[in-house]
């Protein structure tokens, strides 16, 4: 009989991917309770247009949260209720400023190229009695001292006198110990002054290095000096610990330590700041999503907690709020509608001609439309089984009908479009129709001998009111495949299921007509919708393809032969087991050649899991997919992925994953702009070539908020990603957030 044949075939394969333990499938379930959490959150504050009046070397807040700078071009202030900055000094005495400070009375001092000028309330004075510039400011109990290559001195009774401590004229900081004496960092040790001693650091077993640019004392009486190399820890006048890059420094270039209210130790280096928390644990913020600049010169705190940090380009604040999960999806939901739908109703990036101005935007067409549109399908069925929100329903079923529409537009027999927009657009899209001469094709070919020229890959559609796009790949088939299981499975009535199921029939049908390949309009398989079994088992130059494709085309069968109960599907789908090898094929998914491995597949097998395992009965053909799935969750668990932990935990009726998916999704910024992300720079990673061989990687997995925007399908593990003039779709975060409430696992 066919099942005892095919079982045979599968107690065969199924050795190849050993059971989990079973300790592991008796976890208890896991929920977490959404709970206040503190989400951080980016303002710039530029400084004008100059250049060097956004060159920002230090920072203060006073005691009404108003924040002073000094910078290559002078003092300004901004107050708290403005966004702009006002010069404090005339233009004829501004200059090059280097300090800025704010005395236990609230009374601002500023150091310059020319002294030292006092601002108290609205009174600017200048103070006499220093000599040349001052470089660095300290105030203290005792007074406020100046400090710069020509001395040091204390203000006290209304004027300056000059001390006479024994220290280096190369002053970059200086701290007071609050019992009278100063710490001072300067370009050839650290020094510890009193009035009855000067203590002098300076060799290696003390210091990381002697140029020191910052210092400050934690709440646990730990002096922390920061200059070339990293950060010397020292206490009682010994040293404690070295922090380098391998303890997560990400520069050996650190400016500026300061303490938080909260005890945490910020620790200001040119490529951003890390932050150390008291058990230890350290987060890092960097890159145009979080500063200005990632040369950071100096880092203060206002009454509210607020981070304010100068840059070589201006000054960014790094605010923070309490949200829930549930006030964090709404967030995202409203940014959605807002800027990322458009007609008929597909959700995307939009295009940002200032990525600082989030007020004006433009509609952008994408490659993957239809798979992006598969997740917002995805999306709202999940949110509307959560909620039975109408609301939800109805824009899932919209959602639906564009995807249809893709099929419906093109004329042909199943064929459908990779996105469409309106004919108005023009060339203003991507990938616009054009020629190829015969060299450029040779060029091509001789690259990608695969490569099809497609010159008109934008069609207008019978009515005349749209362009589609055509050359459709296999990634479209998978997400619209998965959209579609979810849509029927959580939202569809009866009456619904009958047109998901005709759509999804014709596609297949298109498939199986076409001896099962995708065919353009020009009569030809589209570039990369190939499942042909000639292609896929004999062709050398599918054989990267082969193990995806398989799985993919056994997918695509089952939910047709699942939503309609045609027969024929199910006997395609068991002749490709059978005679076509396609589960075998698939069976090699998790050890097919390292050089093949793209990241995107991953994104693709994780969509159509669920399909298997949900429309299979074949009690061994169940397993092989369960067996299968668990050992492709073990290769991923490191990706710490929400959506791949959260479909996993719905494929398999599990509760797995929880942290990791919670903290990425607390993790996960409010800003979308797609800023570029460059990790080569730092120091505190190592770049490989793993696990993808031919992409620059990262050896340890940055968290959600040092990324570029998400999308599933990048690699999360890539150094360099990010385009910085367009804001992606939040689709990413709300479907597994809805997911996991879905499953239980986020109350």
């Amino acid at each position: 009989m066919i099942k005892a044949a095919h079982n045979i075939l599968l107690l065969l394969l199924i050795v190849c991917f050993p059971s989990l333990s079973q300790t592991q499938s008796r976890l208890l379930p896991q929920t977490i309770e959404d709970t206040a959490f503190w989400q951080e959150y980016h303002e710039p504050h530029p400084v004008g247009k100059q250049a060097a009046a956004n060159e920002v070397r230090s920072i203060v807040a006073d005691d009404n949260n108003n924040i002073w700078i000094a910078t290559a071009a002078g003092i300004f202030v901004k107050y708290a209720k403005d966004k702009t900055w006002s010069p404090v000094v005339s233009d004829s005495e501004n200059g090059p400023s280097y300090a800025v400070a704010k005395d236990n009375k609230g009374n601002i001092w500023c150091g310059a190229w020319n002294g030292v000028y006092i601002i108290q309330g609205t009174k600017l004075l200048k103070a006499e009695g220093t000599e040349g510039p001052v470089a660095a400011l300290c105030a203290a109990k005792e007074g406020v001292y100046a400090l710069g290559p020509k001395g040091i001195w204390l203000w006290q009774n209304n004027h300056f006198v000059k001390q006479s401590y024994p220290v280096a004229r190369s002053v970059r900081h200086a701290v007071s110990d609050n019992a009278g004496g100063l710490w001072i960092a300067t370009d050839v040790g650290l020094y510890h002054c009193t009035p009855s001693f000067t203590q002098y650091f300076q060799k290696t077993n003390e210091l990381v290095s002697a140029y020191i640019n910052g210092v400050a004392i934690k709440n646990d009486k730990t002096v922390w000096a920061g200059g070339s190399g990293g950060v010397s820890i020292l206490q009682n006048g010994k040293k404690v610990k070295f922090l380098k890059p391998e303890d997560g420094i990400p520069s050996v270039n650190v400016n500026c330590i300061e303490a938080s209210p909260e005890g945490s130790m910020w620790i200001g280096t040119n490529v951003g700041i890390v932050r150390y928390e008291t058990g230890g644990q350290h987060s890092l913020r960097f890159s145009r999503r979080w500063l200005l600049d990632d040369k950071v010169n100096d880092i203060c705190f206002d009454a509210a907690g607020t981070a304010w940090i100068a840059t070589a380009k201006g000054v960014s604040a790094i605010k923070k709020k309490r949200m829930t999960l549930t006030q964090k999806a709404d967030f995202f939901y409203d940014v959605t509608m807002k800027r990322h739908v458009r007609e008929p109703w597909i959700v995307g990036q939009c295009r940002l001609p200032d990525p600082e101005d989030l007020t004006r935007w433009e509609p952008e067409d994408d490659d993957n439309d239809g798979e992006y549109g598969g997740n917002y399908l995805a999306m709202e069925s999940f949110r509307y089984a959560v909620t039975q929100d109408k609301d939800a329903k109805e824009k899932a079923k919209r959602s639906f009908e564009f995807l249809k529409m893709l099929r419906e537009i093109t004329g042909l027999d199943g064929f459908f479009a990779r996105t469409i927009v309106p004919v108005s657009w023009g060339n203003n899209v991507h990938d616009p129709n054009r020629t190829y001469t015969e060299k450029e094709i040779a060029e091509e070919l001789v690259k990608e001998p695969r490569f099809k020229p497609v010159e008109v890959r934008w069609h207008l559609s019978k009515d005349g009111k749209w362009l589609w796009k055509g050359d459709t790949s296999s990634d479209e088939w998978c997400g619209h495949m998965m959209g579609y299981f979810f849509y029927y499975l959580l939202v569809a009535d009866d009456a619904e299921k009958k047109i998901v199921a005709d759509h999804v029939s014709k596609v297949a049908d298109h498939l199986i007509t076409h001896n099962f390949n995708m065919v353009d309009v020009d009569g030809t398989p589209t570039r990369w919708s190939v499942w042909n079994p000639g292609k896929l088992n004999h062709d050398p130059e599918w054989a990267p393809d082969r193990c995806q494709n398989s799985m993919e085309l056994l997918t695509f069968m089952k939910l047709a032969y699942f939503m309609t109960g045609d027969r024929k599907y199910q006997d395609q789908y068991l002749h490709l087991i059978k005679e076509e090898h396609y589960l075998e094929n698939m069976s090699h998914i998790a050890d097919q050649n390292p050089a093949w491995f793209i990241y995107f597949d991953v994104i693709l097998q994780m969509y159509l899991y669920p399909i298997l395992l949900h429309c299979e009965t074949d009690p061994a053909l169940l397993k092989f997919y369960a067996d299968h799935m668990d050992h492709w969750m073990e290769q991923h668990k490191t990706d710490k992925s929400p959506i791949i932990n959260f479909f996993y935990c719905f494929a398999r009726n599990k509760k797995e994953g929880l942290a990791a998916s919670a903290e990425f999704l607390r993790d996960t910024p409010l800003d979308l702009v797609n800023w570029g992300i460059d990790h080569r720079k730092r120091e505190d990673i190592r770049i490989v070539h793993t696990p993808v061989l031919d992409e620059v990687q990262v050896n340890k997995l940055p968290p959600a908020s040092i990324r570029a925007t998400v999308r599933w399908d990048n690699n999360p593990w890539r150094a360099v990603n990010g385009q910085t003039n367009t804001e992606r779709e939040p689709v990413f975060w709300l479907l597994p957030y809805w997911m996991g409430r879905y499953l239980g696992m986020i109350e």
